[in-house]
């Protein structure tokens, strides 16, 4: 039986699967990957726009360095691959991981198409929170737009699993979503829009519908004295980047930075595994 929170996932995979290329994944299913230009973008378009943002992160973060081609980056909800491509071709090596096995396949389609494939490893997130990977194999695991989707205790696992695979002096570059104003009206209707997914027939059309997936994938939020509680402990040099509109979180033990590419609901943990 498939877990509530996973139903919009299983969703998105099925209509990944049913197309015939990641192309027509991205122009007829827009909504499933992006939120804001839909399906008017190919798929060139869509991994250019993650061309641009993960270079933009690893220099925002002070990431970007030469050495990066002799490391392993865990990229934790790489989707089709649209940030994965460009991860590809300046790590040596990348392991993406999904719940979805389809969107794993079209990743590899992708980076096929747009990176360096002979780099490339999957890893199946079947259960949604545990990766299937051996302790201090990787030198940094990273996420975004991900963990916000998942259930909250998903999300949770999922950061220390990022924490647990990634060798000590590694980093963790993690993207989480809390509170803002709006969730006063987001909150619920995002929670009765999950209700929806499970109620027979309309169930799966419902989570496959553009507006109906952006309201009922906002999972959790998650407030940074949270996660600092659960994986703290094993980090050292935590930084947390926010917006330039959001005042500083205070979390004792971190240190505050601002980036303009910030969105004003997201927050980033960026830190050192002891």
């Amino acid at each position: 039986m498939t877990r509530r929170q996973h139903v919009p996932w299983k969703a998105a995979g099925s209509a990944s699967e049913s197309e015939h290329s990641a192309d027509d994944v991205v122009r007829e299913t827009g909504w499933v990957f992006n939120n804001v230009t839909g399906e008017e973008l190919s798929l060139a378009e869509f991994v250019e726009t993650g061309d641009h943002e993960t270079l933009a992160y690893l220099t925002a973060f002070g990431l970007a360095s030469d050495d990066l081609q002799e490391q392993t980056l865990l990229e934790i909800g790489s989707g089709i691959g649209r940030m994965t491509a460009s991860f590809s071709r300046i790590f040596g090596k990348v392991v993406a991981s999904d719940l979805d096995a389809a969107f794993l396949e079209r990743c590899r389609e992708t980076v096929a198409q747009f990176g360096r494939p002979d780099r490339l490893q999957t890893c199946h997130v079947a259960d949604g929170r545990t990766l299937g990977l051996p302790d201090d194999s990787v030198d940094m695991s990273f996420s975004y737009i991900t963990l916000q989707h998942c259930h909250h205790d998903d999300a949770v696992a999922l950061a220390r699993e990022a924490v647990r695979v990634a060798k000590p002096g590694g980093t963790v570059v993690l993207n989480f979503r809390t509170w803002v104003p709006q969730d006063i009206v987001l909150w619920p209707a995002g929670k009765l829009t999950r209700a929806t997914w499970h109620l027979p027939t309309v169930g799966p059309k419902i989570a496959q519908m553009r507006l109906p997936a952006r309201l009922g994938w906002q999972a959790n939020r998650l407030k940074p004295e949270e996660i600092v509680q659960h994986v703290g402990p094993s980090l050292t040099d935590m930084r947390i980047f926010r917006s330039t509109k959001r005042r500083p979180f205070g979390v004792p033990g971190t240190s505050d930075a601002t980036f303009e590419g910030v969105n004003r609901s997201h927050w980033w943990l960026v830190a050192t595994v002891r």
